[in-house]
């Protein structure tokens, strides 16, 4: 049975409490999320940081605090940090969250429109964060919005400033981005180099159409209340683990089982210093 390596992103960096209470915000709750989404089926989490009004943020010091408060709660899960932060972090601080030294970061290759805001990634800057992952030994993960980020993407590769197996996300339905289409992700996958991993993302009511149509093409898949915060409609979800046992459901319907962390490491070639 092939194995479907999945990603619980628990936090996101713009719903609230208010959007769903079940959102984890704090370092605990965090911890106490990524668990229960490991022991739902996730081999990696991906974590957003929150302050203590639960604002966004970029802060070093909270970065730590995540890690080692997941790291406490499920020494075996996968931590992968974004730093993309918030639209409104700047990209200086968020560069400072590899200094957490968690085992997998997103990379963000261009800026552009985000719903109402810009995400910022500066050229240079961004250059410099992939080249302090390398330094790190850090896993970067490779954040596709739109079309041309994955040109972007493969200019890295062809400066040395990502190094194979490439972990690459295809983001579909942000508004400013790529909409959710089948056809454009059959489209990029087919441009991705030989031995690449890649998953796809579906926000919102994109979710799990998207995921499905990914898991039966054979890739990757990520869930979780930064991408839903729906388990139907009019049903909120209870929590990050829910969508994650949704998901694991699904894979089995289509002959998938969840990888193990073992597996994961193996197949990203992670550092097992990091993990």
């Amino acid at each position: 049975m092939q194995s479907v390596i999945i990603t619980a992103a628990l936090t996101g960096p713009i719903a609230s409490k208010d959007d769903n209470p079940a959102l984890p915000t704090s370092p605990a709750e965090i911890a106490a999320s990524a668990k229960g989404a490991y022991e739902a089926g996730a081999a990696i989490v991906h974590l957003h940081l929150r302050d203590a009004e639960g604002r966004p943020t970029a802060d070093l010091g909270m970065a730590q605090r995540v890690v080692e408060a997941v790291r406490e709660a499920c020494p075996q899960v996968i931590v992968q940090l974004s730093t993309g932060a918030g639209l409104e972090v700047p990209y200086e601080e968020r560069m400072k969250i590899a200094e957490a030294r968690p085992a997998m970061a997103t990379l963000n290759p261009c800026t552009m429109t985000f719903g109402v805001g810009e995400f910022r990634n500066p050229p240079l800057q961004m250059r410099q964060l992939a080249a302090r992952m390398i330094e790190l030994s850090i896993k970067p993960e490779l954040e596709i919005y739109d079309t041309g980020h994955l040109d972007m993407g493969l200019v890295l590769l062809r400066e040395g400033l990502l190094v194979e197996p490439l972990q690459v996300s295809f983001v579909m339905g942000v508004r400013g981005g790529m909409p959710a289409e089948p056809a454009l992700l059959t489209h990029l996958v087919a441009q991705l180099p030989p031995g690449t991993n890649w998953q796809v993302i579906g926000v919102g009511r994109a979710n799990l159409a998207m995921t499905t149509i990914g898991l039966a093409m054979g890739g990757n898949v990520r869930t979780g209340l930064e991408d839903t915060l729906m388990l139907e409609k009019g049903r909120p979800a209870a929590g990050n683990a829910e969508l994650v046992e949704r998901l694991v459901g699904i894979a089995r319907l289509l002959q998938r089982e969840p990888a193990t962390v073992e597996a994961v490491i193996e197949k990203l070639g992670l550092s097992r210093e990091l993990v």
